[in-house]
């Protein structure tokens, strides 16, 4: 395998792509804007952002989760490129839920909607919620045309979960405020307006 990605990615331009079309892993050519290669697309812009995210310096076990996180980013990638594999167990989407579970169970209970914010690094991963909603949604349009893993529709619906838990762990960390959202039309009328 070594051999073959070292051979491959020894010349970083082919030319195969300038008409539009790319290579899925069978050999298949498909259009750039295929809903697969949208799903692929923004799996690797969220792998991009942990990427940011793991940068700001994070606490060992939020570290050691994303980076795991990554991986299985690049798995999820690599099915996603050969139509019909698979390329997660039931159990990496039960790891996200239980460490879900942990990381909520040490912050107050929400009562209103929060802002994005709360510091740098908290306020990184609230991008990277955003891209991994944008990502499940991609995936949820290529499920609908054509068969994908029912494992990894999971584990990114669970991962934006954490990615949304893990930001207001790391704002409470850092003693940043979370931010309530005000939504005016829910103001009695001596309020609204002000």
């Amino acid at each position: 395998m070594e051999n073959i990605m070292g051979h491959r990615l020894s010349k970083i331009y082919t030319r195969t792509g300038d008409s539009g079309e790319t290579g899925l892993g069978t050999g298949e050519r498909v259009a750039k804007d295929h809903p697969r290669i949208e799903a692929i697309g923004d799996i690797d812009e969220l792998n991009c952002q942990l990427g940011v995210l793991l940068c700001k310096g994070l606490p060992g076990e939020l570290r050691q989760t994303l980076a795991t996180v990554q991986h299985r980013l690049f798995d999820i990638g690599a099915g996603l490129s050969m139509p019909g594999a698979r390329s997660l167990s039931c159990q990496a989407v039960r790891e996200l839920e239980a460490l879900l579970d942990k990381l909520n169970a040490t912050l107050p209970p929400l009562k209103e909607f929060i802002l994005p914010g709360g510091s740098p690094a908290a306020a990184c991963c609230h991008v990277a919620r955003a891209v991994c909603r944008r990502s499940e949604r991609r995936l949820v349009t290529l499920s609908r045309q054509e068969t994908i893993d029912p494992a990894v529709l999971q584990y990114i619906n669970r991962l934006s979960d954490l990615l949304f838990v893990m930001a207001r762990v790391l704002a409470h960390q850092a003693g940043g405020e979370e931010v309530q959202w005000h939504n005016p039309s829910r103001q009695g009328p001596e309020t609204a307006g002000r």
